[in-house]
């Protein structure tokens, strides 16, 4: 099953797009994640960070990693910013605890070099951009000059716990989501290719902070799409739709549908089945009459025609999956009544 996932994910992105596409999407699962959560920490979206900071640790991004990316991150959006989020990771620490799910804790930093924070940092700034940093605004303001290269590139960037390419791509999602900060975040794209982030790579995570602007989380390297204002009556909260097929002559409808937490559709069938695959977070797939499934990425679900069913997201986790629609020309989808409360709760009742 997993192998065919990915297939149909390179496949699809082929389809979409009418180019042949990469052997590997450029980023990772954790590091679209780890973009996800400094873009939303730039923004102070806090309502669309926390369930990006449970897809984290959910996925085994270490908790220290967590914390030293939303640190640093101060230094480009600010204490109020900083602060605010790393009190949404330790509420969702704290909440893991308290129900029993394991937590990767990772490393804390070795101590710094015994020597000057500045003349350490200076040579840092020097081998992240590949050249000496110098310029009339430094020569303006020297103080501004000091501070970037003893605490930002001395005490902060001389931590060893998080890697320099790793930072760079925090960095640049946070600025990329903050406006009016464009020669800032030119500067640390190039810095970011001196650190062994490719072209590839920075359009990846420039297209990942666009798709996330309304708040919605970027669970799997498919795009996220528009609000489902469409069929809305048919789901219980918000869910947003991208259509990944063009070409009506493949005789294959794709589409990705992401929902919010505990957003679900409702009971419905189609006549000629449909192909579901878990690209991101966590849902739920249940059949009349028969106990709910867990769906994780990678799961695929073959949905019988005429069988009446719904999905969606976990009480407490955004979720994608994919849509793909079996014998399109005579397949008849037909709506029916909304999942209660009380069902949606008992069926995903862990």
């Amino acid at each position: 099953m997993k192998i065919l996932f990915f297939t149909l994910m390179i496949t699809l992105l082929t389809l979409s797009t009418g180019k042949a596409a990469p052997a590997m999407h450029p980023l990772t699962p954790k590091e679209a994640t780890l973009i996800t959560i400094a873009a939303q920490t730039a923004r102070g979206n806090i309502d669309a960070l926390t369930p990006a900071l449970r897809q984290a640790l959910d996925v085994g991004i270490p908790l220290e990693d967590l914390k030293e990316i939303l640190t640093q991150l101060y230094a480009y959006c600010g204490f109020p910013r900083s602060l605010n989020a790393l009190q949404a990771l330790m509420t969702v620490a704290n909440e893991r605890a308290v129900n029993g799910l394991p937590t990767t804790q990772g490393c804390t930093p070795s101590p710094l070099p015994n020597e000057s924070s500045l003349r350490f940092g200076t040579e840092n700034q020097t081998k992240l951009c590949g050249r000496p940093v110098t310029g009339p605004l430094f020569d303006f303001a020297p103080a501004i000059d000091t501070y970037l290269k003893a605490h930002l590139f001395g005490d902060i960037f001389g931590r060893d716990n998080l890697d320099w390419r790793t930072r760079e791509l925090a960095t640049i999602a946070a600025l990329a989501a903050m406006p009016g900060v464009e020669s800032q975040l030119r500067a640390h794209i190039r810095i970011g290719k001196q650190n062994g982030l490719t072209e590839a790579h920075i359009q990846a995570i420039l297209e990942t902070v666009a798709g996330n602007a309304f708040g919605v989380p970027t669970l799997s390297p498919f795009p996220v799409g528009q609000e489902n204002t469409a069929y809305a009556q048919y789901f219980s909260g918000k869910s947003y739709l991208a259509r990944l097929t063009r070409d009506t002559r493949l005789n294959a409808p794709a589409a990705n549908v992401t929902f919010e937490p505990g957003c679900r559709n409702n009971w419905h069938r189609h006549t000629g089945g449909q192909l579901l695959i878990a690209v991101g977070g966590i849902g739920f797939y249940q059949e009349r009459g028969k106990p709910a499934r867990k769906l994780l990425p990678g799961d695929v679900v073959e949905v019988p025609p005429d069988t009446d069913h719904w999905h969606g997201a976990a009480p407490a986790s955004w979720f994608s999956h994919l849509a793909i629609e079996c014998n399109p020309a005579a397949n008849k989808n037909t709506w029916l009544e909304p999942v209660s409360n009380a069902d949606y709760a008992a069926a995903t009742k862990e």
